[in-house]
């Protein structure tokens, strides 16, 4: 079994900075024991020294898509790819999410339940840990139908949660509006009546699995909401005249206590595609408009966690986590609450609150190692000095 020392100047543990020198004891895939000042290292304890670093629970990605490439179309081409190249792009994407400092993804949609398939034959622990949804939900000819998820009808609402339970997933993602990539939908409006929604949402409840809807149209925010969702994805409430989150619906998702995860963060080096900008400003998402949705939901005290929705394409690669918190941030959040929402309560909405998402004795060893202090720069996440993994130091 492995023993390992990590002494640094300080660290967030999840919630909160500790200053004045820290020390991780890792013994084997499990922290050890935490120490704050300076304390010797136990007999035995190889110790790695980081006299100007900060130690931070490794990074939860709760919104990714871990079969899309980050090409060009890269939803669109998953009809097309057979399942054992999606396994080569699966570990691809996670080890470039590792590599960023990111131990724990929340794929919320493959194609045919792929990334369900492969955590059972292959998952392991020099790679991320995997919460997985399976295909999403989808109406008939809906957002991102070609995963395989198309459902109509209560019973084939019921059904479809059926079946994701039996596959082991996690939890049930529901496409709730129609989507910007997927020609046809409608990103203003929703895809399912109330009955449907309510069919899944019980379904899936009974089976002690939660529920996430992907949701930009503001209907659709409304909807989930109303029939009782765990989570939000987007929820950028927009409308045939553009977007905007009013107050009173942002008071009543922190009341409600759903989990909202904007998806900000694109890598600064891509030019989006003009298409795709033309394609946003029709629908109001500026960067000013998705940032100020993101400043009324934190205000009102909503319980946001930190999602990239990486693999969609060039703008939106795997491992661009830290770029969707250096957002949250610009957004007007404080670098703790950016940084809460990446680690602990990004943990709790993966159902691993237990054991990831804090430096606490007992919890898995992730760690992630980065020069300086994030709560005052959150940049330095862009250059991690060392990331752990159950443990073990993963080289980049």
């Amino acid at each position: 079994m492995a023993k390992r020392a990590i002494r640094a100047a300080r660290m967030f543990d999840g919630e909160r900075l500790w200053d004045g020198g820290v020390l991780v004891l890792l013994d084997d895939t499990r922290i050890a024991d935490v120490h704050r000042g300076r304390v010797e290292v136990p007999a035995g304890w190889p110790v790695h020294e980081e006299p100007d670093a900060t130690v931070l629970p490794g990074l939860v990605d709760a919104h990714v898509h871990l079969c899309a490439d980050a090409g060009l179309d890269a939803l669109g081409r998953l009809a097309e790819r057979p399942e054992p190249d999606l396994d080569a792009v699966i570990e691809a994407s996670l080890r470039s999410h590792l590599t960023a400092g990111v131990t724990t993804v929340r794929d919320l949609g493959d194609r045919r339940d792929a990334v369900l398939r492969w955590r059972d034959r292959k998952a392991r622990d020099d790679l991320p840990t995997v919460v997985g949804s399976g295909a999403p939900i989808t109406s008939v000819g809906g957002h991102c139908w070609s995963m395989g998820g198309e459902a109509h009808g209560v019973d084939g609402m019921r059904e479809a949660v059926r079946l994701r339970a039996e596959a082991g997933a996690d939890l049930v993602k529901v496409m709730a509006s129609g989507g910007v990539f997927t020609p046809g939908t409608d990103t203003t409006r929703p895809q399912f009546t109330d009955q449907e929604f309510v069919a899944a949402v019980t379904r899936a409840h009974d089976a002690g699995v939660p529920v996430t809807a992907h949701a930009h149209a503001l209907s659709a925010v409304e909807q989930a909401l109303r029939v009782g969702v765990d989570g939000i994805e987007h929820g950028t409430c927009v409308t045939a005249s553009g977007a905007h989150v009013p107050d009173d619906l942002a008071e009543r998702l922190a009341r409600s206590g759903v989990a909202v995860c904007a998806t900000l963060g694109t890598d600064p080096a891509v030019v989006t595609p003009p298409e795709v900008v033309a394609m946003a400003a029709r629908l109001g998402l500026s960067e000013a408009t998705l940032r100020e949705g993101l400043t009324i939901l934190h205000r009102a005290g909503v319980r946001l966690v930190a999602g990239s929705d990486a693999g969609l394409g060039p703008a939106k690669p795997h491992g661009i986590l830290p770029e969707t918190l250096v957002e949250y941030v610009a957004s007007g959040l404080p670098a703790t609450a950016a940084l809460t929402a990446a680690t602990s309560v990004g943990a709790q909405v993966c159902g691993l609150g237990r054991r990831k998402g804090r430096v606490r004795p007992g919890f898995d060893g992730d760690l992630l190692v980065v020069t300086g202090d994030p709560t005052s720069d959150i940049t330095v996440l862009r250059r991690p000095l060392a990331v752990y993994s159950a443990g073990t130091p993963v080289s980049g």
